[in-house]
């Protein structure tokens, strides 16, 4: 069994998800999420169903209790956000897609740019190997570099550990930091589930069946192997279908608020099993990654901000280094341009998977010809 199909195998209970479905423990996992949602959502908290079910659960995880969300739920409450994101997308939108052509092209720095600077830091100060500092290092493909880090030799568990707590980290800081902001007033609090989408019966049946029917782009994705498939693939169905304005309607509000919890409590159980002696020293690395990619963040969306004039708010969100479906919420939670984040997200997901490893394998080859090693040796 190669070092892939071993991080393959291990990558459920890794999650916190047991061989067969762990009903106690998934009943209490949810009920811990929802109240830690509830009490952020009644605190005015950005994105409180997310956040505050990631807060709850981790909570429980490090404390030793054995919580579990299962992939099959996940991957459903994933689908969803897909269909919820994809209907920020609106037929005006058309008319500025050409705007957005600097600010993909500026990702494409902020990617390098970021990822120089977290292998850097991981190098020099938090003192990883090599493998491990490279795909640590990456600004997402969370699940691909895991993968490409184990096959490379590299450390996956630490690598797993660093990816969810920067994902966490940034989206615990970056909704209260937007609080900093010059010129930043959120829209005012909608109290059916913070504006999220209308309830079930509020649809037309129309509406409901086209935003059933999105789900599809799920297993064509997978089919098709594009990366955060399970997400891009429902976005993009319903992004083509609320573009061509067929629809406007939304997932209903209750639908997406359960899933932001289901999804806060997947990070949340990541941290199952995993000594409190391992977490608090990839945590200390992880915290001064994140900082490093943040740093590089603003730096970037402030330089395409001025020489575009694009709206700040969406630019730090675009290029602030969580992950897609995590991003994209809080864009929603704080009324930001979400599409654009989303866009901008997927970009840079596509841009790692495909550009990381043909980085690595030149770079290797680059150090094996400065050491006359032969390219068949490490």
């Amino acid at each position: 069994m190669t070092a892939a199909e071993e991080t393959e195998r291990q990558a459920p209970e890794a999650a916190g998800v047991p061989a067969g479905t762990d009903w106690r423990g998934l009943a209490a996992t949810l009920g811990l999420g929802a109240a830690g949602g509830s009490l952020f959502f009644l605190l005015h908290v950005p994105l409180a169903f997310m956040i505050g079910a990631l807060v709850s659960v981790t909570a429980a995880a490090m404390a030793g209790v054995r919580v579990s969300v299962p992939r099959r739920l996940r991957t459903a409450m994933v689908v969803v956000l897909g269909i919820m994101l994809g209907s920020a997308f609106r037929p005006a939108m058309l008319e500025h897609l050409s705007e957005w052509a600097v600010s993909l092209g500026g990702l494409v720095l902020y990617t390098v740019a970021a990822a120089l600077a977290g292998l850097l830091y991981l190098r020099r100060v938090a003192r990883y190997d090599g493998v491990t500092a490279y795909f640590t290092a990456m600004p997402g493909g969370f699940q691909e570099m895991v993968l490409m880090g184990a096959a490379m030799g590299g450390d996956d568990r630490t690598i797993a550990l660093a990816h969810s707590m920067r994902i966490m980290l940034t989206v615990l800081t970056v909704p209260f930091a937007f609080q900093l902001l010059p010129g930043f007033a959120p829209a005012a609090r909608d109290w059916s589930l913070g504006g999220l989408g209308p309830g079930l019966i509020d649809l037309p049946l129309r509406d409901v069946a086209l935003l059933a029917a999105c789900a599809l782009g799920a297993p064509v994705a997978q089919r098709l192997r594009i990366p955060a498939g399970m997400l891009v693939g429902p976005m993009l169905l319903s992004a083509a279908v609320h573009l061509s304005g067929l629809t406007v309607g939304k997932p209903p509000g209750l639908l997406v608020a359960a899933a932001q919890v289901v999804v806060g409590a997947g990070i949340g159980c990541r941290f199952v099993g995993v000594p409190l002696r391992t977490i608090v020293a990839v945590a200390a690395a992880a915290l001064g990654l994140t900082v490093a990619l943040l740093a590089v963040t603003v730096l970037m969306a402030l330089s395409v901000h001025l020489l575009t004039g694009l709206d700040l708010a969406a630019l730090i969100l675009a290029y602030a280094p969580g992950g897609l479906a995590e991003m994209s919420l809080v864009a929603l939670s704080l009324h930001v341009d979400a599409a654009f984040v989303a866009t901008h997200h997927i970009a840079r997901i596509v841009l790692i998977v495909i550009f990381a490893p043909l980085a690595w394998r030149l770079w290797q080859a680059h150090r094996r010809r400065g050491a006359g090693t032969p390219p068949g040796v490490r």
